[in-house]
């Protein structure tokens, strides 16, 4: 997938806005869900913090039931590729549909062994699933990547997902710039997704990003798991005034 293909999917020519939403139950799960649909984002995520994978698939059920046309994507907290895929799969048999999956390491090695990421590859084959992959490179709070490493890790990881996927040092961190100019010039037109740090206030000088996966960014004040909808449309009006490549 390159870049023009991701922002034709999701029909905007600027940063697709993906919240996240950290789910506690399926009730709470469909107001934030109903929140973002009416501030106009074009899909999300949903991640579950607070509990196992195994209760968290009654929610991805209800969710989807609930919005049959949804662009519904889940990341499994703490789960790599290989044993989140064929759960996938499963879901997607079922009737089911998850349109993407983000791992928060997707196995990346910036030497260009991939030796993990190649079993992961492999577990997505096998799966069945046919969504779109997100992977975690130079991600927070998994194995530390050295800056002057970034680029090896980005262009290792064009081949083993469809939307580079990384992040500042923490939850709610910007990314420094500088790692984000070193991932664009790696992953040439592919496209690029980043998942901390982004709110209305600098979400400008991210345009050259592809996708803003926001939490915290959008969320109520000091509440980790509910949507304000006034902050989601400041930042979907500031996202409509750009386009790839605009950022200043």
């Amino acid at each position: 997938m390159n870049r023009n293909q991701f922002h034709k999917l999701f029909k905007t020519p600027g940063p697709v806005v993906l919240p996240v939403i950290h789910v506690l139950d399926s009730a709470r799960t469909k107001r934030n869900v109903e929140t973002l649909l009416e501030a106009g984002a074009q899909g999300c995520f949903l991640i579950n913090h607070d509990f196992a994978p195994e209760a968290f698939l009654p929610i991805i059920r209800d969710t989807r039931a609930a919005f049959p046309s949804l662009w519904m994507a889940v990341n499994f907290l703490g789960v790599t590729g290989k044993d989140a895929f064929p759960v996938l799969g499963q879901l997607q048999s079922e009737g089911c549909q998850v349109d993407a999956y983000w791992a928060d390491d997707a196995c990346i090695d910036e030497d260009g062994i991939n030796t993990e990421a190649k079993d992961i590859d492999a577990a997505r084959t096998s799966s069945g699933w046919d969504g779109l992959y997100f992977g975690g490179t130079a991600f927070k709070k998994q194995r530390e990547v050295a800056p002057d490493r970034y680029g090896d890790a980005a262009r290792e990881a064009c081949a083993f997902m469809d939307v580079i996927t990384t992040s500042g040092v923490a939850t709610g961190q910007e990314a420094e710039h500088g790692k984000i100019e070193t991932f664009r010039a790696a992953i040439g037109n592919r496209p690029m997704a980043l998942a901390s740090g982004i709110s209305p206030d600098n979400a400008q000088a991210y345009a050259d990003v592809d996708c803003f996966m926001v939490a915290t960014g959008i969320n109520e004040v000091g509440n980790f798991y509910d949507i304000d909808p006034l902050r989601l449309a400041e930042l979907m009006a500031i996202t409509r005034t750009l386009s790839k490549g605009s950022a200043q």
